[in-house]
């Protein structure tokens, strides 16, 4: 069994880039920052950013471009491909990008203090909570005659451990 599965949530370091590809299809790209804090041995907090080259397809980067800029929070869902051509010079180059599969938008920016994390979690009020019903959910439609995760899911039938084959 094989399994290539990311999950990443960070802000946008650059706005969209759509594009579309001689045959009409969409495609967008941004970068993704995420960000890993620590303490080391020495008890000294320490924090690194990760950044990430991020690949949406078809109506999800349509949706990508319009919603999303700069600084936006965002999970994205997807997987991990390597890309190698040789440039101009004659040399081999190499890129890693994340093709996302799901995209989830993250709060607006107008919603205020919800962005500023607070130093407990009792300091969140249930008015700061954004819910879900104005942020549009993105999933791949596999046009390609795959199925999708959807395609199998059943949300009236119970799943139980024995029924799972691992």
């Amino acid at each position: 069994m094989f399994l290539n599965k990311v999950l990443l949530i960070g802000n946008l370091t650059r706005d969209v880039t759509l594009r579309n590809t001689p045959s009409g299809q969409s495609v967008a790209d941004f970068g993704l920052a995420t960000n890993r804090t620590w303490v080391n041995g020495r008890g000294e907090k320490k924090q690194e950013a990760e950044f990430h080259n991020i690949v949406v397809w078809g109506k999800m980067a349509d949706l990508c471009s319009r919603y999303l800029s700069k600084g936006s929070l965002v999970f994205i869902e997807g997987r991990i491909r390597t890309r190698s051509w040789v440039d101009q010079n004659g040399n081999k180059r190499y890129r890693t990008e994340i093709i996302a599969e799901n995209v989830r938008f993250g709060p607006r920016r107008d919603q205020g203090d919800f962005l500023k994390p607070p130093s407990s979690v009792d300091e969140i009020s249930e008015d700061q909570i954004e819910t879900s019903e104005d942020l549009p959910i993105l999933e791949e439609d596999n046009s390609f005659g795959e199925k999708s995760n959807n395609d199998f899911s059943n949300e009236d039938e119970d799943i139980t451990p024995d029924e799972i084959p691992f």
